[in-house]
């Protein structure tokens, strides 16, 4: 079986392309290169040499179509992501790239077999909440006014009362409240819609916080991983926004390519949307403790009170539905970001990006101090 994974040459496709190699599929990687996650426009020293390797974008049509040829599944990861000004680019490579597949598979009648597509946790806005008044509660985002009080939790939207976190299932009302969690929703309904108009058989995989090797060190705008590491790494401190307790799903790379091709071989995911991730909440302040820990640096937090509007407080994964059909993570935090910190240590230290990139996200008012 030939499976073509666009995004292959990017971080979780290099290693879903890895993950169906060793389980005996041909592999067609379909990839732009794009800076700033590739400095250098060419492919990954990383990337396994058995896989076809296609220089091209998902936007263009012909490429597209002829990549597409002799291929029975498609892992469609090519997207663009983290917290950039660049509004236009979200639903130009996203939307627009999603829509150009399934254009292609169906004019070109391709015989697809079978579509997985990458979707993301920001698909819910807060995600689920529970009220001691009124239950389990999918609250409005936080408004710039509350973040700007330094009131940082978040309250219920009927009584006003502060809500406690509980894990979001698939069932959780959607509010996409950026212009990459628009897009990235974009990209699970398209997938969906046309995939039971052409018959195909689709799946769409909610990401959540995907850390681990090859994580771009290039790029400041997306993996606070990397973004910490490459901080401490230059002797300057974790910048970390809020207060430092709001708390992610943090799901080593290795599992949710796991994920990736579980989805693409069961049956049991056809027609569904997952939760991938560990359903363990860690906080911004215990991420960076531990990645200090495993650097062996000491300690140095910046936490400035700076907010991105539409970020949100906490949000942690209810893995049952993945679970069903047979995922379970393999790697806790520690062992992760131990497997993370080995291959940092192998990679040529880089100067800070984060702090001139972070001082265009606050012109641009994508980051916000308090008034």
């Amino acid at each position: 079986m030939r499976v073509l994974v666009t995004g292959g040459a990017g971080f979780i496709g290099s290693h879903t392309v890895d993950v169906l190699l060793e389980r005996g599929y041909e592999v067609r990687v379909y990839d732009s290169l794009e800076p700033p996650t590739h400095a250098n426009g060419v492919p990954p020293a990383y990337l396994a040499r058995e896989a076809e390797f296609v220089h091209a974008d998902v936007r263009d049509r012909n490429a597209l179509a002829r990549a597409l040829r002799g291929v029975d599944a498609v892992l469609h990861l090519a997207a663009t992501g983290g917290f950039t000004p660049a509004i236009g680019s979200y639903f130009s490579a996203n939307t627009i790239g999603t829509a150009t597949l399934w254009e292609v598979i169906r004019d070109e009648r391709l015989p697809i077999q079978k579509v997985v597509v990458a979707s993301s946790v920001a698909v819910y806005g807060e995600g689920k909440y529970r009220c001691s008044a009124h239950g389990a509660v999918h609250p409005r985002p936080r408004s710039i006014a509350q973040l700007e009080r330094h009131d940082w939790e978040v309250r219920c939207s009927q009584c006003d009362e502060q809500v406690v976190p509980i894990p979001t299932d698939e069932e959780t009302p959607v509010e996409p409240g950026t212009a990459y969690a628009i897009s990235k929703f974009d990209q699970e309904r398209i997938t969906l819609s046309y995939g039971r108009q052409l018959g195909v058989r689709v799946t769409a995989l909610r990401y959540f916080l995907t850390y681990g090797p090859r994580q771009s060190i290039h790029n400041p705008y997306t993996g606070v991983c990397s973004i910490f590491a490459n901080r401490i790494r230059n002797e300057l401190p974790a910048v970390i926004y809020e207060d430092g307790y709001q708390t992610r799903d943090f799901v080593y790379v290795r599992d949710t390519a796991r994920a990736n091709v579980l989805s693409l071989e069961s049956a049991h995911a056809d027609a569904g949307v997952f939760n991938v991730g560990t359903g363990q909440a860690t906080t911004m302040r215990a991420l960076a403790t531990a990645l200090h820990e495993e650097l062996g640096a000491a300690l140095r937090l910046e936490i400035p009170q700076r907010f991105r509007p539409g970020d949100v407080r906490h949000i942690v994964a209810d893995v049952h539905q993945l679970q069903r059909v047979g995922f379970e993570p393999q790697f806790t935090l520690r062992q992760g970001l131990r497997q993370y910190v080995a291959w940092v240590g192998q990679q040529e230290p880089l100067p800070d990006v984060f702090g001139a990139a972070e001082q265009g996200l606050r012109e641009a008012g994508i980051v916000r101090s308090i008034s």
